[in-house]
């Protein structure tokens, strides 16, 4: 491509440095949209499949073979509702919630690695850029409650704000072992520390993983935590039925709720991800052997990712629902003195048997 265009460069050289650069990086990013929203679209016909059969029911099959365009069908529906703005409501701050919601949803993939050198953004803090953007997830749900007036929507806003920010904490002091090991803040360098074995020897990929290593337990800590932090069964309080008639989103509709329900499903697949990158090696085959390593990397990583929404799905069907003291018991009294305790642990291991980065 560069050499079909090359007597354009050679023309205008401020195209070759400033326009065409650009028109690659939106290509991508387009790219990389497309990609996470049909992943996102047919998770949620895979979880009503998944739970269908975990409960001998057979979920959607009527829409299209097999029930495959289901999830254009709902998205469709949506599309042609009313968006309904209750009378007292903050319109302005009503709309801008669930667009928030759902943008920081997609802006955190900018940092993502699909494979080695296969990433928009290969920054030096990329763990940092992904934890600030998961921080501002509350603000598009506060948002959402406080503008809706509803007493209903801004209980259940203020206890998704609650709990995101406890479970977060537990997160930081999991990220921060994960570090220690890894030796850096790059998303492809913590996935390439896990090529060999956490005690430095060549064991082959599959022992490498942090999963299979002293972070073990942080690797429980940091899911459990995904749960709560996506709002997701048996965390999701936020929008707990009975007491709430469905929480912060109470009073959305249409279009306006679908913007809501896309970002929740699209933070369920950005923290598979990064449970992926962080503790089950990435884009990495699990074991170092010839006919493994044909299968493209992008693929395991997204075989991997498929894993953990499943273990997501498999939770929601299997537990009910905890109590609110319940929820914030685990976050402060259990998770958070865990991974601190863990931390010096780590870190203690490291230095006694030099084996820090």
């Amino acid at each position: 491509m560069d050499s079909l265009l090359q007597p354009l460069f050679d023309a205008y050289p401020w195209f070759e440095a400033y326009v065409w650069p650009t028109v690659v990086t939106a290509f991508l990013i387009v790219v990389i949209i497309i990609v996470v929203l049909v992943f996102m679209a047919y998770l949620t016909l895979a979880e009503r499949r998944v739970m269908a059969a975990m409960q001998l029911r057979q979920g959607p099959m009527v829409v299209g073979p097999f029930g495959l365009l289901q999830p254009f069908a709902d998205g469709l529906k949506l599309l042609g509702k009313e968006t309904i703005i209750p009378a007292g409501a903050n319109r302005v701050v009503f709309v801008i919630a669930p667009m928030i919601t759902f943008l920081l949803s997609l802006v955190a993939w900018a940092v993502i690695p699909f494979d080695i050198d296969m990433v928009l953004a290969d920054i030096n803090v990329g763990i940092l850029y992904l934890f600030a953007i998961s921080s501002l997830g509350v603000y598009g749900i506060i948002m959402a409650g406080w503008a809706s007036n509803s007493k209903y929507a801004f209980l259940g806003a203020l206890r998704s704000g609650a709990q995101m920010v406890s479970y977060e904490v537990s997160i930081g002091f999991v990220i921060i072992t994960v570090l220690l090991c890894a030796g850096s803040l790059n998303l492809s360098e913590i996935v390439m520390a896990q090529r060999t074995g956490w005690w430095g020897g060549d064991f082959g990929w599959f022992g490498g993983w942090y999963l299979f290593s002293p972070l073990a337990p942080m690797a429980v800590v940091f899911f459990i935590s995904a749960l709560a932090e996506t709002n997701r069964a048996p965390f999701d309080l936020p929008e707990g039925e009975s007491e709430l008639v469905g929480g912060y989103n109470v009073e959305y509709s249409a279009m306006t709720f679908a913007l809501f329900f896309l970002g929740e499903y699209t933070n369920m697949i950005l923290m598979a991800a990064m449970t992926s990158i962080l503790f089950l090696g990435g884009w990495l085959p699990p074991l170092d052997v010839a006919w493994l390593t044909w299968i493209p990397g992008p693929l395991w990583f997204a075989a991997k990712i498929a894993f953990c929404l499943f273990i997501f799905i498999w939770v929601r069907a299997t537990l009910p629902r905890y109590r609110y003291d319940q929820l914030m018991r685990l976050g402060w009294k259990v998770f958070l003195p865990m991974s601190l305790l863990w931390v010096v642990v780590i870190a203690g291991l490291l230095m006694a048997f030099d084996l820090a980065p």
